[in-house]
């Protein structure tokens, strides 16, 4: 993975899943389980013909995509509120701040970055942006937002529940994961994201250790079963 000529073709397997959600977004809001089915099998063709595909290279010609059935009341509109008018979480005072970055004079100095949980040795710097609220059968979750300062940004939801460590990967699953194109659409203007449960997907590490990857914190971590989106048996 350090190999620069292996650089074109990650930016081509992002390039890929960025056009695929593209597609998905288009196709959604009036058929879900359309959108999500051509996103199961578009994703299962890059996982095994891909060569960036996290699946090992011994593994890809007889891997099979596993997922829970599509449930529609797993799809909502979430509501994002502020960090300012978010608690604070207890369970992030496990993860240092990394130091702020000095800023010019001109302007104020930035929030220190959170570290949060880490599949390698390598920790990544995120703003956590304030929480999502998910009003799904059995009530509501609350769940923490954060934004990825390195590279391009974006958007990062990771969840953890009580699937990981027997059908998913024990350190969690991914909701939205902007900069690398995972992304449902929202509306701005009404402070809102799609989140769609039965798009939670496996972080690239599930399948290769050699992969580090953000992981969900315990604000992220809810003790009921998540029946739906990848699972890996």
């Amino acid at each position: 993975m350090d190999d620069p000529s292996t650089r074109p073709w990650l930016a081509d397997w992002r390039r890929r899943v960025a056009e695929l959600y593209a597609e998905v977004r288009v196709v959604w809001p009036d058929h879900p389980d359309r959108a999500w089915e051509r996103w199961r099998t578009e994703r299962e063709g890059l996982y095994r013909h891909h060569p960036q595909s996290p699946v090992q290279p011994a593994e890809r010609d007889g891997f099979r995509a596993l997922h829970w059935p599509y449930d529609d009341r797993l799809a909502v509109e979430a509501r994002m509120e502020p960090a300012a008018a978010a608690p604070a979480h207890a369970g992030l005072a496990a993860f240092p701040p990394l130091a702020p970055v000095e800023a010019p004079a001109t302007r104020s100095a930035p929030l220190a970055p959170l570290s949060l949980p880490n599949s390698g040795g390598e920790a990544l710097a995120f703003d956590r942006l304030g929480t999502v609220t998910l009003s799904l059968p059995g009530g509501d979750w609350t769940l923490g937002l954060f934004w990825l300062r390195g590279y391009a940004g974006g958007l990062f939801l990771p969840l953890g529940d009580a699937t990981n460590g027997a059908e998913t990967y024990g350190a969690g699953r991914y909701l939205l994961d902007t900069a690398k194109g995972a992304d449902l659409g929202g509306d701005p203007s009404r402070s809102t994201l799609i989140v769609d449960l039965n798009f939670a997907f496996q972080p690239s590490c599930a399948f290769d250790p050699r992969w580090a990857c953000p992981l969900a914190p315990p604000e992220n971590r809810v003790t009921m079963r998540v029946e739906a989106g990848e699972r890996l048996r």
